[in-house]
């Protein structure tokens, strides 16, 4: 809280015993401990499968401080603000953790001001804002830290009416006396003039499900005006007194280096303040974008242009290997259980993708002489400020970063260049530095969505029923680029690329999930749901291949594989709710067909029905109907939002998305050759909500998953033709 007119949370005591730890959360994956102590008693691959179990649970890590003082300021106009670490890129957060906070603190929810935090704040986050756990992560450590500010507060209250805590009430932001509901005293006042505060030792009785008013209900967004309005501030719009702008030499190919820079006739361009060459960096700071980027345009650059490759040499790369990689999934027998019944065998293919988002990368970094501050579009401040400190030599402590509002994120943003690049012109001209890249040096540069190529293999019996599958997938790495070796060879597996890989059928008592890794010529990396859309795709059209040579019905052939087990029954409930909304099964118009499809993800189950049409040749989506369980939803706007838009999404890359290179450098260099869904071929989309338990889960990316499939599979209803390959593409009618 600022000096003098706010009041501030000094915490003397020891942060609190109870606070989740990230060792503690390592723990529970078995990742540490229990998990690490299997690996050298059996071998790596067991330590390797029960690792993927334990990911597969869902969770994020979370070092996030549950003390008040690090999260809020109580403001003299009532008013409490909230510093979050999680970062706002359009997915709405901001506003559910709000609700939140507000529930707990039992405060109007227009009285809570949110604030990004920045990395001064000491909020700790390593993990950034992304894989769908933001929500999820903080539920508890929000609410632990709202109700022991209300219970601190309360406190102060009862010492200044000199009466007991517990003879007070909470309510609308103010204390009430039990005695008199007259007599009532607002949080500003309770905190107005105390200089030391007291954090209780013990964990805040925390409210009951059927007690929330705020959690639950669907409130307006908190960064709403600020983007109506036009003054919310992106890492693009981020300004400082005296700024520069700076550009960089970038590789003509993605397997070029610098061998040798020289500055040419940069500097004699009008503009050019500075001209910056150092090892492999060279770059301009001018006075403008547009001179900065014709100072680069005049360096004299001398490049290893290396290896030639096209996009056959890619997808020749991208190939299961049968037999191989790395076991992620292991239910019962599945090898001896493949040889009984009849063998169903099918092959899937997944191109490379890009974010697409719509700011390009952009940084404004100033170097001072004893501290850094920068302010960068980024899914990961602390992440930023580690790789700030460590190019500059500086301590950690000594540099500062806020994330903006971000122009969509997509996993892009959790590893970004840019503000390496901003530091390192600023550090050379002593002057605040914005860097922002252009729509080509987005599309041509860092890492995309990885290839992927699935084989999969079922037996069934006479009744059509599943004896065993197998699902061998080969992907380009999603998560490895960005952690170091030893991780690698504890985990065995890419995370990324398998997620959405297992088979949640949990009625199948046979299954196998075989992944392999893809070493590519290329950066590929995060993307929205890593493998989940590409490897549901694999996994749920197959259902259907299955459900086809069965001669079942695609809905009751999924019912009648799961078990009594909680998922399954959640997942049952889900797609008999989403068949009754879609009308599944009854009559359609003449040239109509439904196709369903399901997934699990962050612990959130979401099913899908799409429905098409074929005209002049080309598929046509009508509607997209979407039946979702995120466990406790906080928000159901923000829902509905974040499941309409992971269906558009998911159709773009579904018709769209296909990222191809040619002689070593990624073809697209702006969206011209780079199409995206537009609203024309954007359908009607329905959603329908289910809630289970008191916790919520992932929500972002979960209904990412089914959409693909749904469509293919509905295509293959209308047409009898099976589309195994991203984008589709109907060749045949």
């Amino acid at each position: 809280m600022a000096k003098k007119k706010k009041t501030e949370l000094q915490n003397s005591e020891t942060k609190r015993r109870w606070r989740m730890s990230r060792r503690g959360f390592l723990i529970s994956l078995g990742v540490i401990g229990g998990g690490v102590a299997l690996g050298w008693r059996f071998g790596l691959p067991a330590m390797q499968l029960n690792i993927a179990n334990g990911l597969e649970k869902g969770g994020a890590p979370s070092s996030a401080e549950v003390s008040p003082d690090a999260w809020f300021e109580v403001n003299p106009d009532n008013t409490v603000s909230l510093y979050l670490m999680k970062v706002e890129m359009g997915q709405g957060v901001h506003t559910a953790l709000a609700q939140i906070a507000a529930e707990e603190l039992e405060l109007p929810f227009e009285n809570l001001r949110v604030l990004s935090a920045s990395t001064a704040k000491g909020i700790k986050d390593g993990f950034g804002t992304g894989g769908s756990t933001t929500i999820s992560s903080l539920f508890t450590p929000l609410r632990e830290g709202a109700a022991t500010l209300r219970e601190m507060l309360q406190g102060k209250a009862a010492e200044k009416w000199g009466v007991e805590a517990a003879s007070l009430f909470a309510m609308k932001g103010s204390f009430v006396k039990q005695s008199n509901a007259a007599e009532t005293m607002t949080y500003a006042q309770a905190a107005e003039g105390v200089t030391e505060w007291q954090v209780p030792k013990e964990k805040p009785e925390l409210k009951a499900k059927k007690e929330f008013a705020v959690i639950g209900q669907p409130l307006q967004r908190v960064d709403f005006k600020e983007k109506l309005t036009g003054r919310a501030v992106y890492g693009y719009d981020a300004r400082a007194e005296g700024m520069l702008y700076g550009a960089v030499a970038r590789p003509p190919r993605f397997t070029a280096s610098l061998k040798q820079a020289a500055e040419g006739t940069a500097r004699a361009v009008k503009g050019v303040i500075d001209v910056v060459i150092k090892d492999d960096f060279a770059g301009v700071v001018a006075t403008s974008r547009a001179a900065a980027y014709r100072g680069v345009e005049a360096l004299e650059l001398d490049w290893d242009l290396g290896e030639i490759y096209q996009q056959a040499d890619i997808e020749g790369l991208t190939q299961v290997k049968s037999g191989s990689g790395v076991v992620v999934q292991k239910e019962g027998r599945v090898a001896p259980n493949l040889k009984k019944g009849k063998l169903v065998r099918a092959e899937y293919h997944s191109p490379m993708a890009a974010h697409s988002h719509l700011e390009p990368q952009a940084a404004l970094v100033d170097v001072k002489a004893d501290k850094v501050v920068a302010q960068v579009s980024t899914q990961s401040p602390e992440l930023v400020r580690n790789e700030i400190a460590e190019v500059l030599g500086r301590k950690k402590e000594a540099v500062e970063v806020t994330a903006t509002y971000l122009g969509g994120g997509f996993g892009r943003r959790l590893n970004v260049e840019v503000a390496i690049e901003a530091a390192r012109l600023s550090q050379a001209v002593g002057k605040p530095v914005h860097v922002g890249w252009n729509r080509t040096e987005e599309f041509r540069n860092g890492y995309v969505r990885p290839p992927t190529h699935s084989v999969l293999e079922a037996s069934l019996d006479d009744n059509g029923k599943i004896i065993a599958i197998r699902h061998e997938l080969a992907s380009g790495d999603v998560a490895f680029p960005f952690f170091p070796d030893f991780l690698k060879t504890i985990f065995g597996a890419d995370f990324g690329a398998w997620r959405g890989a297992r088979f949640h059928y949990e009625g199948i008592e046979n299954r196998e999930l075989l992944s392999q890794r893809v070493k590519l010529p290329l950066k590929t990396g995060w993307w929205r749901g890593l493998g989940l859309l590409a490897n549901t795709f694999a996994i749920e059209s197959f259902m259907d291949e299955l459900a086809a040579e069965a001669g079942q019905d695609a809905l009751e052939f999924r019912l009648r594989h799961l078990s009594n087990s909680e998922h399954d029954q959640r997942l049952k409930r889900v797609l008999e709710s989403l068949a009754d909304a879609a009308g599944w099964g009854k009559p359609l118009p003449e040239g109509h067909a439904h196709g369903i499809a399901c997934s699990t993800d962050a612990q959130t189950i979401c099913a899908q029905v799409a429905e098409v049409s074929i005209e002049a040749g080309k598929i046509r989506i009508h509607k997209m109907t979407a039946a979702i369980d995120p466990g406790l939803i906080i928000n159901p706007d923000g829902v509905k939002a974040q499941t309409q838009g992971s269906i558009v999404m998911g159709l773009s890359s579904t018709f769209f998305e296909k990222l191809t290179i040619q002689d070593s450098q990624f073809a697209p260099e702006n969206f011209d050759t780079y199409p995206l869904i537009t609203m024309k071929e954007t359908p009607e989309i329905d959603v329908i909500f289910l809630e289970s338990g008191d916790k919520p889960f992932g929500m972002g990316e979960p209904p990412l998953g089914p959409v693909a499939a749904a469509v293919a599979n509905a295509v293959f209803a209308l047409t009898g033709h099976r589309l195994r390959d991203l984008p589709l593409e109907l060749r045949v009618i």
